[in-house]
């Protein structure tokens, strides 16, 4: 009974989160939309009409080829628990995984491991523990290039972002005061943390927060009981995944005459506002193309290339997610029903 209401609670959590999101997003989209006229309207449209839909056929390829590096990826965790599942069915099941977080959040983790039980006989419980360990490689990771990006922000994004902080302060600090600010508040949160940890673990929001930061070094940890090969493999294709990620804002930068000059650093900068968009509405809709449009602003593009640019860079994204992980999930569902049948007629 128990049980039951904890998950009549948790579904109803995920219900409740999937409407905040969506609404951030959909807000979002009123809001922009709310602020142009229509010949900028028309300006937007006429962006989208004169793009080279090669690229952008080319950006969908290349975050097609992102999820497979991660299915690889992913791979690599088996190993240590003595299980080897295929490259076609981690894959399908990354992908799947992808279409069912842009429904309900986190409810991807859950069909990328149930689908792999269907099709390799995991158990979910196994692959959970993977998946989760690579989730908290991935934060660790995402926050180190966020930290380096910021701190080699140089040329126009530097600027861009010195004016408009300086539009509300009269006076900022240079980049070396910043970094020795956040090194040395890295030390005092060190030192406080040694001294009374064991007392602060008795606040439910710190003892979270402990669980969670043991959690990241028992993850990163884990990486080297991979085997020496495994373990640089595991590196390679982290980083690699991070570039093909770059790479896609880099390749639909070419579907505009406006932006095909721009290079990785632009880029760059593109990605850590764009990876700020999925974090605050479902699936990133409405805020990614807005921020990615803001990024562009930097570099001096037109507003109405820059909007199309952002749309058209998070609808690759979606589109070969939805049109990849749904025929993953058929073939999924067939396997399911095939394997049931299999084992109706054997039992009989």
């Amino acid at each position: 009974m128990a049980d039951e209401v904890t998950n009549k609670k948790s579904r109803w959590g995920d219900v409740l989160r999937l409407v905040v999101f969506l609404g951030i997003g959909v807000f979002f989209i009123y809001w922009f939309l709310l602020k142009l006229d229509a010949d900028q309207k028309a300006a937007i449209w006429q962006s989208f009409l004169e793009a080279d839909y090669g690229w952008v056929v080319a950006c969908m390829a290349c975050c097609l080829l992102s999820h497979l590096v991660r299915a690889l990826r992913w791979q690599l965790l088996f190993h240590p628990i003595g299980l080897h599942p295929s490259v076609s069915h981690t894959f399908g099941s990354v992908v799947v995984a992808y279409l069912g977080n842009l429904a309900f959040p986190r409810a991807g983790e859950v069909m990328r491991c149930a689908t792999l039980r269907t099709s390799e006989g995991i158990p979910v419980e196994k692959s959970l523990g993977t998946v989760v360990t690579e989730r908290l490689i991935d934060l660790v990771a995402f926050g180190v290039i966020v930290v380096v990006g910021l701190l080699a922000m140089f040329g126009r994004a530097k600027d861009w972002l010195y004016d408009t902080l300086s539009a509300k302060y009269e006076t900022l600090p240079n980049m070396a005061m910043i970094g020795g600010a956040v090194v040395l508040l890295a030390v005092v949160a060190w030192i406080l943390y040694k001294l009374f940890w064991k007392k602060m673990l008795h606040i439910g929001l710190f003892r979270k927060l402990d669980e969670l930061v043991r959690g990241m070094v028992d993850g990163v940890k884990s990486i080297l009981h991979l085997g020496g090969r495994r373990t640089v493999l595991f590196i390679v294709y982290s980083l690699l995944i991070y570039l093909l990620y770059i790479l896609g804002g880099l390749i639909i930068f070419q579907a505009f005459e406006a932006t095909h000059w721009l290079g990785f650093t632009a880029a760059f900068v593109v990605y850590l506002f764009g990876s700020v968009g999925m974090v605050f509405s479902q699936g990133g809709i409405g805020v990614y193309p807005v921020l990615v449009q803001l990024a562009l602003d930097i570099y001096g593009i037109p507003m109405e290339v820059g909007t199309a640019c952002g749309w058209l860079l998070w609808g690759s994204q979606q589109a070969i997610v939805i049109a990849v992980g749904a025929a993953y999930l058929i073939y999924f569902s067939l396997k399911k029903r095939r394997a049931a049948s299999v084992k109706e007629i054997k039992e009989q």
